[in-house]
């Protein structure tokens, strides 16, 4: 199943966003795509806060993995944008968080494609500046 999106503002991802965030169900694996800039953390942000999380919420590139467990069900939010070996994931333990109790967020997904269960959902965000500075084609497409 694919379903398309279009926004015109930071708010309007976000707000697609938490009503994606208030329908998620334990297990999910949500796959973040798309370049530089292009909301890949104002849409975790809107998430999050469809599962009633309140804390800040930015992307952990740094520290790879951030957890938050204020909302209804944990959110392990990973940034795996500076992974540069697979291996590294068994060592932030991944795993206890893709077959725990919660939902997974991960940017940049596609760098460790291999790991990805097949039933994940991944999430497409474009630019198009021909319609405008703001504007963004999200593609969710779910198995």
């Amino acid at each position: 199943m694919i379903q398309i999106y279009e926004t015109d503002s930071p708010e309007e991802t976000f707000n697609l966003a938490k009503e994606l965030g208030e329908k998620a169900i334990l297990g999910e694996i949500i796959c973040l795509d798309g370049d530089l800039g292009v909301g890949k953390t104002v849409f975790t942000q809107g998430f999050a806060a469809g599962l009633g999380i309140t804390e800040p919420v930015t992307s952990p590139t740094f520290t790879i993995l951030e957890e938050h467990t204020e909302g209804r069900m944990p959110l392990y939010h990973f940034d795996v944008y500076r992974i540069a070996d697979i291996d590294e994931m068994d060592e932030i333990g991944y795993e206890d968080c893709f077959f725990g109790i919660g939902v997974c967020l991960v940017e940049w997904a596609v760098y460790i494609k291999e790991i990805i269960p097949k039933e994940a959902i991944w999430v497409k965000i474009e630019k198009d500046l021909k319609k405008g500075f703001d504007h963004r084609k999200i593609t969710i497409t779910k198995e």
